[in-house]
């Protein structure tokens, strides 16, 4: 979908949440201004629209948003193809809820492995919880092509990030979780996800 560049983005390239809204953007084929914010630097403009200055912000005209979900909800509704949500209001339902399962799950490891404040036994823990727990979801991706999904939704926008980062986590997935890297595979191959992936990312792997 071919638009004007009224949409800006504010971006932190080695950010997985705003790697997730950036997938978002490339799947949808949404031309954006991608704004670079240094971790602890938050640009004039940015503070102006955000109280928090936190990214991903997006900006719309006069519309800014930011928290990566309310931004990726927008963008669906006001890009609605290709859908990222299903149609039907139990399985958006039921994806919304997968999306708060990622959050309070893996995001939330992923935070503390990335947070140099977190004491090294806590980082070497959350690590441990979440090769566990990755490799114990592995077979959920034997039978469908994406996350419980026979199309690629806004929960695969929140997870791919998590699992192009696991190099840099300090986590190898098993043999055992051969479905969960085969689908890791085939989602990164994704246009999309290709173009999605700022220069610091694509140093990650």
């Amino acid at each position: 979908m071919a638009v004007t560049n009224r949409l800006a983005c504010y971006s932190d390239p080695a950010d997985h949440y705003s790697h997730r809204v950036r997938i978002v953007l490339a799947e949808k084929g949404v031309a954006a201004e991608i704004i670079n914010v240094e971790p602890g630097r938050c640009p004039p403009k940015l503070a102006e629209v955000n109280p928090y200055g936190s990214v991903p912000t997006l900006v719309d005209r006069d519309l800014a948003l930011y928290e990566s979900t309310v931004v990726m909800e927008y963008l669906e509704e006001r890009y609605p193809h290709p859908p990222l949500l299903p149609v039907y209001p139990v399985a958006r339902a039921n994806t919304r809820l997968l999306i708060h399962r990622v959050q309070r799950d893996w995001c939330s490891l992923v935070d503390r492995i990335l947070d140099p404040r977190s004491k090294d036994a806590d980082k070497a823990l959350a690590r441990k919880e979440l090769r566990e727990s990755l490799t114990g979801v592995s077979p959920l991706f034997a039978d469908k092509p994406y996350f419980l999904s026979e199309d690629f939704s806004l929960v695969d926008c929140c997870l791919l990030p998590i699992l192009w980062r696991l190099p840099v986590l300090g986590i190898e997935l098993p043999r055992p979780a051969k479905p969960l890297l085969d689908y890791m595979e085939r989602a990164f191959a994704r246009d999309s996800f290709q173009a999605s992936l700022s220069a610091a990312e694509r140093e990650m792997r």
